[in-house]
């Protein structure tokens, strides 16, 4: 009885019945084609195939959407996620190409580092500037934004660069199953989400993030060091945008500047369907995760029933108005009991 009293309390349980009920959805409306690999039929959405890619499209997202929960969590935003991104997969791209001689896991690691490493200072100079200036981080992130992929363009001249083949065979590694299915990206978002989960969870920097988002005065009249932790948010937020950046660029075999242009919608949208509060102080990896596949999976659904896929748009807008009204309500409904207790 007590295991199933956690799985009905559990957070997220109203979000994954949502996600079944879509799944079961599309797999009852979508129709069948013949698989050419297989030679039988297979339905339209639930296949092997419609599922890795799916979770495929989901994996960015996702990565990205943890650091931004944890920003949120602590009371901020980052709208410079989707620059970072961009500039980091394109620094990846120059820098290997600066490399001629290199080959093989050189060439992965060293793509891996650039990626990492941009977004970290990336994310580094977000924090410092909300921590240090005192101003609302909506306005250092909205500025960040355009000098983040302005450096990107000016150092592209606009063009799309490729990536070298050693990259993009680790990210499209098929790991022994069909030659058709990749599945690294859909394990390293994953591991981030995992991770982003145990951090939050289970470290005392990640207990003082819930902290300082839930009440900043009392957190600074207990004796917490804001300035670190403010920080150290948006560097964790700038880290998973640049592995995003080293999955999606190794994927799809190019970077530009105009990468992830956009992206901030559908992360903050993860976060916050998720059940993130963009008031701060609650939040989760795991829901950030569930968030992001549930907008794709709606994006999916708009695929594959053929419908106007410029209505995703109004659905995501939707969905974040949805999530920030059921939010409010249910604090309201938290400090009436809490009044009433007293």
């Amino acid at each position: 009885m007590q295991r199933w009293a956690k799985v009905i309390n559990f957070q997220q349980a109203g979000l994954v019945g949502i996600i079944v009920i879509l799944g079961l959805a599309l797999t009852m409306f979508s129709g069948s084609h013949t698989d050419r690999l297989l030679g039988g039929t297979v339905n339209n959405f639930f296949n092997l195939s419609t599922v890795v890619q799916v979770a495929t499209d989901t994996s960015t997202f996702a990565i990205m959407a943890v650091g931004m929960t944890m920003v949120i969590i602590s009371g901020g935003i980052d709208l410079s996620v989707g620059s970072i991104y961009a500039l980091a997969g394109v620094g990846m791209a120059l820098a290997l190409h600066a490399m001629p001689h290199a080959a093989g896991w050189q060439l992965v690691l060293t793509g891996l580092g650039v990626c990492c490493g941009t977004g970290l200072l990336a994310g580094f100079l977000n924090g410092v500037m909300v921590a240090k200036l005192g101003v609302h981080p909506f306005i250092i992130t909205l500025g960040t934004m355009w000098v983040y992929r302005g450096i990107a363009f000016v150092t592209t001249n606009a063009e799309s660069i490729p990536i070298p083949d050693a990259v993009i065979a680790v990210t499209k590694a098929n790991l022994g199953l069909r030659k058709d299915l990749f599945p690294v990206p859909m394990l390293v978002m994953l591991t981030v989400t995992a991770l982003g989960a145990i951090y939050l969870q289970r470290t005392t920097m990640g207990r003082r993030i819930f902290a300082v988002g839930g009440n900043i005065e009392a957190a600074r009249y207990a004796g917490l060091s804001l300035s670190p932790i403010l920080t150290g948010v948006y560097v964790l937020s700038g880290l998973c945008a640049g592995i995003a950046a080293f999955v999606g660029s190794g994927f799809y075999g190019a970077a530009s500047s105009n990468d992830a242009n956009g992206y901030e919608l559908f992360v903050v949208a993860s976060a916050v369907v998720g059940g993130a509060s963009l008031a701060g102080g609650r939040g989760s990896a795991i829901g950030a995760f569930l968030g992001a596949l549930l907008i794709v999976m709606i994006r999916q659904a708009l695929r594959t029933l053929h419908t106007n896929q410029n209505y995703e748009w109004i659905i995501i807008g939707v969905a974040i108005v949805v999530a920030v009204v059921l939010d409010r309500a249910s604090a309201l409904a938290r400090d009436r009991k809490l009044a009433q207790s007293r």
